[in-house]
């Protein structure tokens, strides 16, 4: 079972409160605070599709640029020792340390 819902490029988490009896989230990997809440499962669902099309023409409306949620950089954090080793590698392979972890991701996912 997925407590994750998507639409286009945008995902959110759902949580449920037993206090309010409502289903509720927010739009995942963006800074903007885009939020939504249903008390059935279509009205989480149709709540949740509006949000990201109302932050989208409030976005266009305002000339402002919608986050993307995933831009294809990231930082990665690793033990000094593994860091060197892949470097290591990546010179041996004739590759980028970057290109390394592309690959390597690539393949694990």
């Amino acid at each position: 079972m997925s407590s994750v819902l998507k639409h286009g490029a945008y995902t959110a988490r759902v949580e449920y409160s037993a206090e309010d009896r409502v289903f509720f989230g927010k739009l995942d990997d963006i800074t903007d605070l885009v939020s939504f809440e249903g008390r059935t499962v279509e009205e989480l669902e149709n709540a949740f599709v509006e949000a990201v099309e109302d932050y989208l023409a409030l976005c266009q409306a305002t000339g402002k640029q919608p986050e993307k949620p995933f831009k294809g950089s990231f930082n990665v954090r690793m033990n000094p020792e593994l860091h060197r080793q892949a470097a290591l590698a990546s010179r041996e392979r004739n590759m980028s340390l970057n290109q390394l972890v592309v690959e390597a991701v690539r393949r694990f996912v």
